[in-house]
Order: C-alpha cells, then sequence, then structure tokens
C-alpha cells in the first residue's frame, strides 16, 4: 500500500535512521546536559537561600560575584572546563546580594490608630467580596480598603494605608450572597465608605511553625484588620482607585454572576473557584477533601489551568491554519488576560511567564529546551522578586514543571511516546523497517489483530479503530506516569508545607487532571456563548457540569479511605537533603541505561515512601516533665511530655463557629507546632470542658494525631463536646471518664484530679472544668482550665499546692482567687490569653493578686509559647 501524503518525513532506511538517531541522540544529550539558564536559575536560586539565613556585608557579596564573575570570563576564552562552575559561584553570589540588598516595601506605622479606641475611617474599597455565613450565624464580607481620612476627637490623618475590613450582619444567605440586599449591599472597587471601627495589627502566633500571617497581608498592603457592623457603613459619592481595576473587577463580577445562572448553586461554588478563582463560597470540608485526595491544585486557579488554556488555544488556532508565530503570540495574550481576570496573584503570573517563555523558547528552538525556557523564567521571576523563591507556591510551581520537563517527557521518550508515533499509518507497510525492531513487531501485531477484526467491521474501520483505541490507552497510561512522578516529586515539598503524604494522589489525579482538561475548555466555551444566549450555552455547560461531577466524585471517593489523611511531620534536614538528592540523580539517569534510569526512579520512590512512613524523631527532652502553653489566641492549648516521653495535649484552643469558618486552630495553628516537634502520634488528648476556645481545635487534632486515649471529664457535654465524643467513637479512641478523687501514674506522672465533682449538678460549664495536678518528684503543676471561684473553693480543698500554676480561665476576674493563690503558692504563672482581645483579660486585678502572690507571670499574648521543663528538683524555661 502506498504512503500517506504526510509519511515521507517518517520513512527512512535503515543506514540513514541510524545516521540521524546518532545525530538527534547527540544532540539531545548535549542539549540536556548544558542547560546554562536553568544552571543559572538553581545556582541563583541557592544564593537567595544562603543570603536569607546567613546575613553577611552586601559588599562581601557583590565582591564575591565580580571576582567569580572576572574569573569565568577568564577561563571560558581559554576553554578551561571550569568557567562553568565559576559562573555558576557567580550567579549563586549575586543571589545572595540580590535578597539582602532589596528593601520590603515600606509601609506606615499604625501604632498610634490601633491603641482600642474607635475611629472613624473614611476609605474605598480596593479589594471587593462576596457575602459568606459568619460563624456567629448571619452574614459577612470581607474586603480591602485604603483610607483615605482617619478620623479620632484629637486628630485627623490622610495617611494611606490598607485594611482588610470585616462586614457583619444578620441577614440570612442563599441569593444574596452573589447581588447582596437592600439592608447589606456588597461594597464594588471604587466606592468610597465611612465607617467607624477599633483597628488592631495582623498578629502571627507565637509557635515555631507557625504560618508568617502578618507578612502574607503585608505583601498585600494591609497593615491593619478591623471589623464594622453593616448597620454602621456609610456609601459615600466619588470614587476611587483606578479605571483599569474598576474594570477588570467589573468584568471578574460579570463572570462570576454568569456562572451562577449556568450552573446549580452544588456545582456553581467550585466552578467559580477552578474556573475564575473565586473561593469565597468554598467551605473548609470541601477544601479537606481536596487535600486529602492530593487534588487542591484543581480547586484553585493554578499553572495548570493557565497550561490547559494555553495547549487548547494554541492547538486550536493551528487546527485553523494559523501560523506559529500568530498562535504563539495570540496564547500568550489570553493568558495575559487570563492572569489579569483572576486576580490571584503570583501563582498564575508565574505559570503565564513560564508558558510564555517556553512557546519563545520553541520557536528558536522548536520545542527542544524545554528546561532552559523553565530556567529563563524562572530566573526572571527571582531577579524581580528573590522573596518569591523562599515561598512554597513558587517552588511547587516550578518543581512541577522541572519534574515534567527534566523526568516525565525523557522517560516517556524512551519508553511510550515511540508506541504512540508507531500507530500513524499502520496500514503502510513500508514504514516497518525503519523503526525499531520492537515498534515493527508491535505493528505487525496489531495488523494482525485488525484483520482479524476486519471480519466484524470491514478493514477500513478495523485499521482507523485499532490505532485508536491503542493510543487512547497509551495516553491513560502516560497521565498515570506523569501523575505518579509528580506524587513522588513533590512528596518533599508537600510534606515539608502541607505536613501530607498524597497516597492516593496517583489515581485521583489520573482520573481529576483529564477531567479537568475537559472542564476547563467547556467551562470558557459555556461562558461565552452564555453572554450571547443561555440556550446556545447549555450543551457546553452541562459538559463541564458532567466533568466537575466526576472530579467531586473522584475526590470524595478516594479521599474516604483513612489511608488518604496521612499526615507527616516536618522532615529532618538529612532526609530532605536526600530527597533532593534523589530527584537530582532521578532527572540525570533517566537518560541513562534502562537500568540506570530504573535505579534513579527507584531511589525517588524510596526517599517518597521514607517522608511517608519512616516514623520521626520527636524533639523531646527526656528523663524530665515538660510543661508548653500553646499560643493559640483567645483559648487554651497545653503540651505535657511525661519523664519517659508520653506525649499528652491538653485542650487544643477553637473559636466561635469553627464548623463554619476556613480556619481551623487544630489543624492551622496546633497541629503545624507538633508537626515542627516531629511529633506525629499523640498518647493522650485530653479537653477540659465544653467551650469553643477549649474544645473548637480537637477534632483535627484526633484526626491528624489519632491518640491511643481521650481523656475527658465526668461533666455534662455541650453540643459541642458531644459532637468530638461521637468522632472520637468513629475514630475508635477509647474515651476514659475522669473526675474529683481520681488518682494514676502515667508515663512517669503522678495525676490527681481535683475536679469535676462525680456527682451530677447542674452548674456552669466552667464550673464543670476537668482540673488536674501533675507531680513529678519533687515538681507539681495545676492546671485549672477555666474553672471558677466555686470550683476553685472546691479545689482549695484537695492540697494544690504546685510550682507552676496554668492560671484559670485566661485570667478572667471570675478566677484565680486570692484564696487559692494562698493554698497553691505558685512561683510561676502561666497565663493563656489572646492579643488585644475583648474581654480585657487577663484582668488588671488578677495580675496584681498574682504579683502579691510572689508569682512571676508568663503570657501567650506577649511572650508567645510559653515552655518549662520540670526535672523533679527545678523548674527551668526553655532558651531560645
Amino acid at each position: 500500500m502506498p504512503a500517506g501524503p504526510n509519511s515521507a518525513n517518517f520513512i527512512e532506511t535503515p543506514q540513514s535512521a541510524s545516521a540521524t538517531d546518532r545525530r538527534r541522540n547527540f544532540s539531545q544529550v548535549s542539549l540536556n546536559a548544558r542547560q546554562p539558564l536553568l544552571w543559572a536559575a538553581l545556582a541563583f536560586g541557592a544564593g537567595i537561600v544562603a543570603g536569607a539565613y546567613d546575613w553577611r556585608p552586601a559588599l562581601w557579596w557583590i565582591v564575591a560575584a565580580l571576582v567569580f564573575s572576572a574569573s569565568a570570563i577568564y577561563f571560558l576564552k581559554r576553554r578551561s572546563q571550569a568557567a562553568p562552575l565559576l559562573a555558576l559561584a557567580a550567579w549563586f553570589w549575586l543571589g545572595a546580594v540580590s535578597i539582602q540588598i532589596r528593601q520590603s516595601p515600606s509601609l506606615p506605622d499604625i501604632s498610634r490608630w490601633s491603641n482600642h479606641t474607635e475611629i472613624l475611617v473614611t476609605a474605598h474599597v480596593v479589594h471587593e467580596g462576596y457575602l459568606r455565613e459568619a460563624g456567629f450565624g448571619g452574614l459577612q464580607q470581607s474586603i480591602d480598603v485604603e483610607t483615605d481620612e482617619l478620623k479620632t476627637d484629637s486628630e485627623v490623618s490622610h495617611t494611606k494605608f490598607g485594611i482588610r475590613l470585616g462586614i457583619f450582619g444578620k441577614e440570612s444567605a442563599d441569593e444574596a450572597a452573589i447581588e447582596g440586599t437592600p439592608n447589606f449591599p456588597i461594597y464594588r472597587y471604587g466606592q468610597r465608605l465611612r465607617f467607624v471601627a477599633k483597628l488592631r495589627q495582623p498578629h502571627n502566633y507565637g509557635n515555631p511553625g507557625a504560618f508568617d500571617y502578618r507578612s502574607y497581608l503585608e505583601d498585600q498592603g494591609i497593615v491593619a484588620l478591623g471589623s464594622a457592623k453593616a448597620d454602621n457603613v456609610e456609601l459615600l459619592s466619588g470614587l476611587g482607585g483606578n479605571w483599569v481595576e474598576s474594570i477588570r473587577s467589573r468584568v471578574h463580577r460579570r463572570i462570576i454572576q454568569e456562572i451562577h445562572i449556568l450552573w446549580p448553586p452544588s456545582q456553581a461554588a467550585l466552578m467559580d473557584a477552578a474556573v475564575i478563582g473565586e473561593d469565597a463560597f468554598i467551605n473548609r470540608s470541601t477544601r479537606v477533601d481536596f487535600q486529602r485526595s492530593g487534588t487542591y491544585h484543581i480547586l484553585v486557579v493554578s499553572g495548570m489551568n493557565v497550561s490547559i488554556l494555553a495547549f487548547v488555544t494554541f492547538w486550536t488556532l493551528r487546527r485553523l491554519r494559523a501560523g506559529e508565530i500568530t498562535a504563539s503570540l495570540l496564547t500568550v495574550l489570553l493568558a495575559v488576560f487570563y492572569a489579569i481576570l483572576t486576580d490571584v496573584g503570583p501563582p498564575v503570573w508565574r505559570a503565564t511567564l513560564m508558558m510564555s517563555c517556553y512557546l519563545g523558547t520553541r520557536l528558536v528552538y522548536r520545542g527542544r529546551s524545554m528546561l532552559n525556557a523553565l530556567g529563563a523564567a524562572a530566573l526572571g521571576i527571582m531577579v524581580s522578586d528573590p522573596k518569591s523563591f523562599l515561598g512554597a507556591s513558587f517552588q511547587l510551581t516550578f518543581l512541577s514543571v522541572l519534574i515534567v520537563a527534566g523526568l516525565a517527557i525523557p522517560l516517556l521518550e524512551r519508553t511510550l511516546q515511540p508506541y504512540r508515533r508507531s500507530l500513524r499509518h499502520l496500514d503502510t507497510l513500508e514504514l516497518d523497517p525503519s523503526l525499531e525492531p520492537r515498534l515493527a513487531q508491535f505493528r505487525v501485531e496489531l495488523r494482525m489483530i485488525a484483520r482479524r477484526l476486519a471480519r466484524f467491521t470491514g478493514k477500513r474501520i478495523a485499521l482507523k479503530a485499532l490505532p485508536g483505541i491503542c493510543a487512547v490507552t497509551l495516553a491513560a497510561c502516560e497521565v498515570l506516569v506523569v501523575s505518579a512522578l509528580m506524587q513522588v516529586g513533590l512528596a518533599l515539598p508537600m510534606a515539608w508545607y502541607f505536613h501530607r503524604a498524597t497516597v492516593v494522589g496517583m489515581p485521583a489525579n489520573a482520573l481529576a487532571v483529564p477531567l479537568t482538561e475537559l472542564l476547563m475548555p467547556a467551562a470558557v466555551t459555556a461562558m461565552a456563548l452564555g453572554f450571547v444566549t443561555p440556550m446556545l450555552a447549555k450543551p457546553a455547560a452541562l459538559i463541564a457540569g458532567f466533568a466537575l461531577d466526576g472530579i467531586t466524585t473522584t475526590v470524595r471517593g478516594l479521599g474516604a479511605f483513612r489511608i488518604a489523611d496521612l499526615r507527616v511531620p516536618l522532615p529532618p534536614l538529612w532526609l530532605a537533603v536526600t530527597a533532593m538528592a534523589a530527584l537530582a540523580i532521578a532527572m540525570i539517569l533517566v537518560r541513562r541505561r534502562r537500568a540506570w534510569a530504573c535505579a534513579g526512579i527507584a531511589s525517588l520512590v524510596v526517599t517518597t515512601l521514607g517522608i511517608a512512613f519512616v516514623p520521626a524523631h520527636p524533639i523531646l527532652r527526656p528523663g524530665v516533665l515538660e510543661a508548653t502553653s500553646i499560643d493559640v489566641g483567645q483559648g487554651d492549648s497545653t503540651l505535657i511530655v511525661s519523664p519517659q516521653g508520653r506525649i499528652v495535649l491538653v485542650d487544643a484552643g477553637g473559636m466561635p463557629g469553627a464548623g463554619r469558618s476556613n480556619f481551623d486552630v487544630g489543624e492551622d495553628v496546633v497541629s503545624p507546632y507538633l508537626w515542627w516537634r516531629g511529633i506525629s502520634r499523640i498518647d493522650v488528648a485530653v479537653v477540659t470542658h465544653g467551650h469553643w476556645d477549649h474544645v473548637g481545635g480537637m477534632r483535627a487534632v484526633l484526626s491528624n494525631f489519632r491518640p491511643k486515649e481521650f481523656w475527658v471529664g465526668v461533666n455534662n457535654p455541650t453540643p459541642a463536646l458531644a459532637a468530638l465524643l461521637q468522632h472520637a467513637e468513629e475514630q475508635h479512641i477509647p474515651i476514659r471518664y475522669l473526675g474529683a478523687g481520681d488518682e494514676f501514674s502515667y508515663g512517669g506522672i503522678d495525676i490527681r484530679v481535683l475536679a469535676p465533682l462525680k456527682e451530677p449538678e447542674h452548674r456552669r460549664v466552667n464550673d464543670d472544668c476537668l482540673a488536674m495536678k501533675l507531680v513529678f518528684a519533687g515538681n507539681s503543676l495545676l492546671m485549672e482550665g477555666d474553672a471558677e471561684k466555686s470550683t476553685e473553693r472546691q479545689i482549695v480543698q484537695e492540697e494544690p499546692a504546685a510550682q507552676v500554676l496554668k492560671v484559670g480561665h485566661h485570667g478572667s476576674a471570675t478566677s484565680t482567687s486570692q484564696e487559692l493563690l494562698a493554698a497553691v503558692r505558685p512561683a510561676i504563672a502561666v497565663v493563656s490569653v489572646g492579643k488585644d482581645n475583648s474581654y480585657g483579660h487577663p484582668r488588671r486585678e488578677v495580675l496584681q493578686r498574682l504579683e502579691n502572690a510572689g508569682a512571676k507571670v508568663f503570657r501567650t499574648d506577649m511572650d508567645g509559647l510559653v515552655t518549662f521543663y520540670m526535672d523533679g528538683h527545678s523548674v527551668s524555661p526553655a532558651l531560645d
């Protein structure tokens, strides 16, 4: 059978093919061995890390960079192999100096405006929001505003700074979330507002491993937080801001409205997040489902969204016979427009820049230098913003592309892709001699199968259908391979930043990513047609809805497995270095002989298994009793480590309405600190009583650390505590009820329970609090939770003398009576309290009583994490 019109480039004689392959292989090896921009980017990034954590005078770094640059030029002229190494060293020193000389944007000092006084603020909206259900009921709207005027009784100022403003109302939410209500409008970009608020500066939790919330807001220009009631916000005439952002906000808002017209509420919230980057309507449980299955990147607009849209656009334009330059230019313009429209920040812009660099280098190198394109994009980003290299977002984006370009593509080129290419022109026998024997044999066997299939379908259909089926199967295998390599390659940053081992990520992504590739173009098509007429948009909207349902079914199905919720502590430094080295080795060996390539992949898999399953070594001090009061804001959480290494967590902080909030103290504050300590399991979890500021974070702790026992008092449970007890039973965690008079030893500690009484009484929840005295040799610690004066009178009868007192009820005037202090005689008092809390804790009279009793006071709002070690003879604080 004669060759097809496009087969000329495919046909080579065996001799010419051999020569061509040798030239191609030589070129490929040379190209992959020398990726100057990639190596420069890696060296520059390493320098940024060195400069960030090892300060030296900037002149030192500059001199070093100049010396190594001059040396590189000198040896380059002499064609010495030392020149590339010296050049990389120069890039390293440049990276170090860049992070140290780059000044953070100067932000105004607002300390005089955040002194608990009410301020009349006039401002304009710079980032609008939508109505959401508030944690305490009703609705809330979070917007960012820039101040125009601030007024107090004694001062008027026109200082400009950003405020993240929470506006609260009592109305119920449904369609009001999109359009607002007459009594609670949604404030739009540029609108000028006047409101009265008490401003406060953002505060980080004072625990190692805590998220730097203050810097996160400062990067967005926000230096103050405030809140106001919806009834007290006045809309003024006139507009602020700029017209470009006003148009962008208007288009963004119109697209959100169109999404909620085209899809039902159950799908619209996810469609908002996946397509346009608006996550205002995503609840925490949905986020957790996607995180557990390793598919969270689908739920947020990320580099994958840019890649999918760019691929579909470029492919469509090429099918329409647009030139390669024209298709590349239009694709870049669309990606830039999409990045502006979504307004989700650096991740999408980085992906857009990398995609633009790739398309540009593709025009020059015909697609053979993806690693160089990645290096150029990364280098451009780091030069413009060195600080970005230290962020998880940049590292994940860079590493994802690096894994695909440096590991997945070379592996597929040696395994599956030759078989896919050999499916072309299956009926052309003349092509067989030009192929490798294995590929020629593959074609012969397929033709044999096709001849048998032709008895039922006819020869033409058989020769078309069989290659198509094989191509789809091989494409599915490629998705599995890429997904698997991404999971093992990203295991380290996922464990380091998010403490997750996404063991179901490979099958979840293998199903969800292809559906996302269907969802994105279908959703964009539906929205485009929806602006013309909803009838035209329905077919595309149905396809996008089908894809979204498939994604959510996959996520919930695989995420339901217990192993999907595998949480891991911070990997030790040696394991992190080993994992990075294994990835580099795998990328090098994947281009070598098959045995070496397999060894490289195996080393990467082994380090991934080590990150996920090798038990960590917790940071503990043996032979002492440790008491650490964790900074959880206005709440309580205390880590107790026994002399025998038993780990006990008493309370886990929390806040009202945590079930409806996207912030969970147990997940976002307590757990990161425990993981930072290398703790992956705890022995006992304890809840003193059922108030949210003690019990709210414990559900996440039970799920993340799977304690062997759960201790609670014999008190009447609140609804929150009852739900937690049910969760513990579902997790098969044994529950132990404690009451006054119980005495036992645990892990080398003698424990005496001082409250609550075992006889049922109808009392205040605080007076039903679990109070315990912990004794180790000559040291003792009294923990009274939120016990108030009536319970303290009971505690006084139980010989409560202790060197360390965990002050009751966050320093409230209802606790820490003079009678209790006289009986306890503490040398040290610890108050767990939130900074600038609205309750005025700790009360001045309580602090005075503690001072009169001779106790030295430590406070989590001022001191952050507070740790004491008791060796049986003395009590000593932890040294920073």
